[in-house]
């Protein structure tokens, strides 16, 4: 049996159901979390003392996956919002290092590099993001261009004196943290540590942040820098289900001539994504390989339902692999490919199938189901309902909920001035009944409900 414990980012679905519907997959799983409600939310941190206690009571494991926003900020979004200074941080940052030294495992450890959104919604950021979001970005952004092309600087600040220098100490803060963390894994007290850059663009002083950290781990195998944030734990946890195994992939792409585009809300091609996510699971890409990663890519420009700017595919695609796939839908961000979905649905159901992801970020979407898919090839003692189950969800959330439903929560949350899922439930029941018949999974009821009382995320809990 293989004991892992993993300190996920925060207690969305997403980060913390999806880590357990996974690994439940393989009965010889052995899966430890902290509890759901210490970790952070939307609004409220993490409870930073109980996860340090749960950590330091935790019995004998073989692999430690360890958000460290989570133990230094209090999560992702709190990462970016809490004042304490440097000295605080690093108190709890070497308190967890005594713990990890400690430790028999193998530690896998991942750490944002602080984003800049592209907005001025202030609702996972400091209160001045509103207004002053967007402006901040260009400032990050021409600053840093002018950097990297050795320009002149000529970028003209609009943003109140106090409010940029708030910012920039907080990023400085969040990056010696960082750097703190690399000196830890040159150490191998850290055996795998992974930066994670979330919400990115061409340049930005997150982007400069992370080339000077890839230049100080230059020759460290064991540092990488990585497009992404929430799949990354994911990730990890196929690295440690694989460990010494050797596993091949052959990528194939709907789009092969546009597989060299970049997604939304991020900085390298989607070939180079698929290859990184892939890589840091610790799988090598060839043609004549043991498993087929499909990705439903865009041709031209990646959609997004976020935006209302919606990818259909024309493509009827030939789903009959004779080897093990999984299905990776990037045609949209933020939720699935309508027509590539009727196009699996009119297909049977095959026990080569290992998995489907379609949310969020392409990097997201790649990452997830990375893991699901090793997860259920590799499993020792698989557990079929599980898997079944956690395609459902998928199906619901990526499909029925992201695609199709989450506009009509969203219209209607905007007018009303709340988000409330339960006056919709029936209308996931078309979508139910097709995923029933599809995975011949019967299951008694499915129910629905907004987490961080917002449209953006819906999490979805089957009784089986």
């Amino acid at each position: 049996m293989k004991k892992i414990a993993i300190v996920p980012i925060d207690n969305r679905p997403i980060c913390y159901n999806l880590i357990s519907d996974i690994c439940a997959q393989d009965e010889n799983i052995k899966l430890y979390l902290p509890p759901r409600e210490d970790l952070g939310g939307l609004i409220k941190p993490a409870r930073i003392e109980n996860i340090f206690s749960w950590l330091e009571n935790l019995p004998d494991v073989d692999f430690i996956i360890l958000s460290l926003d989570t133990l230094a900020y209090g999560g992702l979004v709190n990462s970016r919002r809490c004042t304490e200074d440097f000295d605080e941080i690093l108190l709890r940052v070497k308190r967890l290092e005594k713990i990890i030294d400690n430790q028999n495992a193998k530690i896998y450890a991942f750490s944002s590099i602080m984003r800049i959104s592209n907005n001025s919604i202030n609702e996972e950021e400091k209160e001045y993001w509103n207004p002053w979001g967007k402006k901040i970005f260009e400032y990050s952004y021409h600053l840093h261009k002018s950097r990297r092309l050795y320009q002149a600087n000529c970028v003209i600040n609009t943003i109140p004196k106090e409010i940029l220098e708030d910012y920039i100490k907080t990023r400085e803060r969040n990056f010696k943290i960082n750097n703190y963390y690399l000196e830890l894994a040159k150490k191998n007290i850290i055996n795998t540590l992974i930066f994670s850059k979330d919400d990115c663009a061409e340049f930005g002083l997150n982007v400069e942040e992370a080339e000077k950290l890839a230049k100080a781990s230059e020759g460290h195998g064991n540092i990488l820098i990585k497009t992404g944030a929430d799949e990354i734990p994911l990730t990890l946890l196929a690295r440690a289900i694989i460990e010494e195994k050797k596993l091949t992939v052959q990528t194939v792409f709907a789009h092969n001539n546009s597989k060299n585009k970049i997604s939304k809300y991020e900085d390298i091609t989607l070939a180079d994504c698929t290859k990184g996510q892939l890589s840091l699971a610790g799988v090598e890409i060839k043609d004549d390989a043991d498993l087929i990663f499909y990705i439903n890519n865009f041709e031209y420009e990646q959609g997004d339902h976020v935006l209302g700017k919606e990818n259909k595919s024309n493509l009827k695609h030939n789903l009959d692999f004779k080897k093990p796939y999984f299905i990776a839908d990037v045609n949209n961000a933020n939720g699935a490919d309508k027509n590539f979905m009727e196009n699996i649905l009119d297909a049977r159901f095959d026990n080569n199938f290992l998995g489907y992801s379609g949310y969020n970020t392409s990097a997201n979407t790649i990452g997830s189901v990375i893991c699901m898919a090793l997860v259920k090839y590799f499993a020792d003692k698989p557990n079929e309902k599980a898997f079944k189950k956690l395609n459902a969800i998928r199906f619901l959330d990526d499909w029925a909920y992201q695609a199709n439903i989450r506009k009509i929560v969203r219209q209607e949350g905007e007018t009303l001035g709340k988000f409330e899922i339960a006056p919709h439930e029936k209308e996931f029941e078309f979508f139910e009944d097709r995923i029933k018949k599809y995975f011949n999974y019967n299951y008694k009821k499915a129910r629905y409900s907004l987490p961080w009382s917002r449209s953006f995320e819906v999490e979805i809990k089957i009784d089986d």
